[in-house]
């Protein structure tokens, strides 16, 4: 072999150091799907605090009123007030997350979620409609759903870039094999993001309740089942189980992850 150059050692250098210094890289991302009431919302408070809501879902966040008033959780709910007819929500979240990013808000942050990608999908196509001087009407196919995607996509790639873990919600949608009359369940959203938008994000998990005679156990699908498409690398390592408690703290404590809170954004004089 030939001798290694300073020049090369430099390069891989500074690339070491470049990644040492990224904050994404001690960051976590998770696409967390599942029907009305499989504890998705019951979930969220399990992050690494402070945990900040961006909420586009109409009383999204009535389930954890008390760690909200604790400060644990800064729930922003302006965006739940959506009318197709005189769309605002997007527009006034891109200004929201402009300044915030500008502030170096996500710094002092633990978790970030969107919740949830639907009705935060809805929002864009509604500003993209306003704009073309057709609120509240159908999408046009040709014209509307190339800029919804976009921007989805380009607004995801933003969100990814935060120096805090990240948690999209989601919800799902029904797909029937038609030889086998058996039904799945996937991601719903627009067109081929079902496929793009999950591949995004670290892991793809699923709340998937599981009714016994004592009651309901709430539980995180990590891998697929016939009827849930879940995925994560982390469980292809061995680190996690099909089927996890639903705590983000112990999950991240399992595979060796930084799981620590940051400290309260809260004004102690308030108290």
């Amino acid at each position: 072999m030939s001798e290694i150059s300073l020049e090369i050692l430099k390069e891989a250098s500074e690339i070491k150091n470049m990644y040492d210094n990224d904050p994404t890289q001690d960051s976590f991302s998770v696409l967390l799907l599942g029907e009305a009431g499989s504890g998705k919302t019951f979930f969220i408070p399990t992050c690494r605090k402070p945990i900040h809501i961006d909420s586009f879902d109409p009383g999204g966040t009535k389930g954890i009123k008390k760690y909200i008033k604790s400060g644990e959780v800064i729930a922003a709910t302006q965006y739940e007030k959506e009318n197709p007819a005189k769309p605002f929500a997007f527009e006034q979240w891109k200004r929201d997350m402009d300044r915030r990013i500008k502030l170096n808000y996500f710094d002092h942050i633990g978790t970030y979620v969107l919740d949830s990608a639907t009705t935060w999908s809805d929002a864009i196509m509604n500003w993209i409609l306003k704009a073309a001087g057709l609120p509240g009407q159908a999408p046009r196919f040709t014209k509307d759903y190339v800029p919804q995607k976009m921007q989805i996509r380009n607004w995801i790639a933003v969100m990814m870039a935060l120096p805090c873990d990240f948690v999209m919600t989601g919800h799902l949608e029904g797909f029937k094999d038609e030889v086998s009359g058996t039904i799945s369940y996937r991601f719903l959203t627009t067109g081929k993001g079902v496929v793009t938008i999950p591949g995004l994000f670290d892991e793809l998990w699923v709340c998937d309740p599981k009714g016994t005679s004592q009651g309901v156990t709430y539980r995180i699908l990590t891998q697929s089942t016939g009827r849930h498409i879940a995925r994560s690398r982390l469980a292809e390592e061995g680190k996690l189980k099909q089927y996890e408690e639903p705590n983000m703290k112990k999950i991240l404590q399992k595979v060796n992850h930084i799981s620590s809170d940051k400290p309260l954004l809260t004004n102690k004089k308030e108290k």
